[in-house]
């Protein structure tokens, strides 16, 4: 929802204090966008020496590197096309999915400042050491601590699960103070809000953060709070990773729009309506938060999470060209992940045959012809457990591979038996592991056949010949994507 939509909607609630995000500070001109924007100007000075209308806005800069790396390895070595790559232009990219894979990286290890979204880590320790009914109370510091605020008074008392919602919706940094305070005096009486940092340096640890350091819970990194705060965008993935783990704290980042209840010092009750920095939450089919930030030194930054068919991505993207251009990134990333992975049916095989199956008679595709040991020249027919099965990849990881392990057939085969198993693998990755079945029944020799059998091996022996029928694999792996078409197109 736009901002004039969202001004609509919060004129309607009228008495109500209401918490929208401040003006944010002015984004340092890089050397980048200052080309971006001298470009525009010789551009709108052109159209005028012409007589014509110079654009109302010009897109943001956004690029495709070669040192970017497309699922482990960079661009350049993979051969792709611009066409192929997304086009973002933060300067720190990261995105995985919930299960690990990493689609993108542009200089994802190398430390930065984070703002805002050293929130995420605020809600985890304060989520994993107190209770969602803790009554949080908002000290004089945490209410003076100034940019991004919940709208929250000294001495104001509200629940924990309402101060993470003041945290996590406008970016609230008095919610970031009041959490580490309350919370930190419930871990450490005596360490307080230096026991809550401390344990969300130990957490980023735990989780494996390879360059993350803390010094406060909201993110802020000048003035008062200049110091060695930083991390990088995937030790940022990871905390958005675990984070979303916790229903609590996956319900709240997906709010647009939260009313808490806050009590003040006098005792009385207000609502306060908060509205998310997040853009994207009902506008981005999935998009479903997690953490905006922004500060000069950290940028126009974001991380993201969009959730689709059960499945979630991670997005993060850390100094942008600006606050409108983190989210055109993220769903730039997005974009680009949902356009390139494609079905893959497994079974790519030239001929079929008549099979029943569970029940069900019908036409199957032939895997392959598997040599039975009891006879010299009988084979089984065998095909997936599942003959339509299909598996989503990433087409620009490279082509599908298969290996087949197969049991040794010696005694009566029926139709529907396991017979092996077939193995695909994309680039290393194992992508799919299925069941083969007998198409059809081959009962092993009885006991006259199996003398004749092993007469006519002992004869084919002195003269070289075969003894058994040979195995052979019918099913193909077409290629997945065709870089030059590709590039090409």
């Amino acid at each position: 929802m736009n901002w004039t939509a969202r001004q609509r909607r919060g004129a309607g609630t009228a008495g109500l204090p209401s918490a929208r995000p401040p003006a944010d500070p002015p984004h340092p001109r890089t050397w980048g966008g200052l080309r971006t924007r001298m470009a525009a100007g010789l551009v709108a000075l052109a159209l005028a020496c012409f007589g014509v209308a110079a654009p109302l806005s010009v897109p943001a800069h956004a690029d495709v590197r070669k040192a970017d790396v497309v699922m482990g390895q960079t661009v350049d070595a993979r051969g792709l096309a611009v066409a192929q790559c997304p086009n973002v232009a933060a300067e720190y990219v990261y995105l995985t999915d919930d299960e690990g894979t990493v689609y993108f990286e542009r200089n994802a290890q190398a430390p930065t400042q984070i703002a805002s979204i050293t929130k995420i880590m605020t809600a985890i320790v304060a989520l994993e050491n107190a209770p969602l009914d803790t009554q949080v109370v908002v000290s004089g510091n945490a209410a003076s601590v100034g940019e991004s605020s919940a709208d929250l008074q000294e001495g104001d008392v509200l629940t924990l699960e309402e101060a993470l919602s003041a945290l996590l919706v406008p970016s609230g940094n008095d919610a970031a103070v009041a959490i580490a305070e309350t919370v930190g005096a419930l871990m450490d009486p005596e360490g307080g809000y230096d026991a809550f940092i401390a344990a969300m340096n130990a957490k980023a640890a735990e989780l494996g953060c390879v360059d993350t350091v803390f010094t406060n819970p909201h993110g802020l990194d000048y003035g008062r709070f200049e110091g060695d705060l930083h991390s990088c965008a995937a030790d940022v993935a990871l905390m958005a990773r675990h984070a979303m783990k916790d229903d609590t704290f996956r319900a709240i980042v997906a709010q647009d729009v939260a009313n808490i209840d806050v009590t003040g010092e006098d005792g009385t009750h207000r609502v306060v309506e908060l509205h998310s920095t997040d853009t994207l939450i009902g506008t981005y089919e999935g998009a479903c938060g997690i953490k905006t930030g922004l500060t000069d030194r950290a940028g126009a930054s974001f991380a993201g999470a969009c959730t689709r068919d059960g499945r979630t991505l991670y997005a993060v993207v850390i100094n942008s060209t600006s606050e409108e251009q983190r989210f055109a990134d993220a769903t730039a990333l997005y974009d680009w992940v949902f356009e390139h992975e494609v079905d893959y049916p497994l079974a790519h095989s030239p001929q079929t045959t008549t099979a029943t199956l569970q029940g069900q008679t019908r036409q199957v595709p032939v895997i392959a012809e598997v040599a039975h040991a009891g006879w010299i020249d009988a084979t089984v027919k065998v095909t997936l457990a599942d003959p339509d099965a299909s598996v989503k990849v990433f087409d620009l990881n490279g082509n599908v591979s298969q290996s087949l392990a197969l049991d040794e057939l010696t005694g009566d085969v029926r139709a529907g038996d396991k017979v092996g198993t077939i193995t695909f693998k994309q680039r290393n990755n194992v992508v799919a592991t299925m069941d083969l079945v007998a198409c059809e029944d081959q009962a092993a020799p009885n006991l006259l056949e199996g003398i004749g059998v092993w007469w006519d091996r002992l004869f084919r022996g002195f003269s070289g010949q075969q003894q058994v029928a040979q195995t052979v694999t019918l099913n193909e792996t077409p290629l997945v994507n065709d870089k030059t078409q590709a590039a090409v197109a």
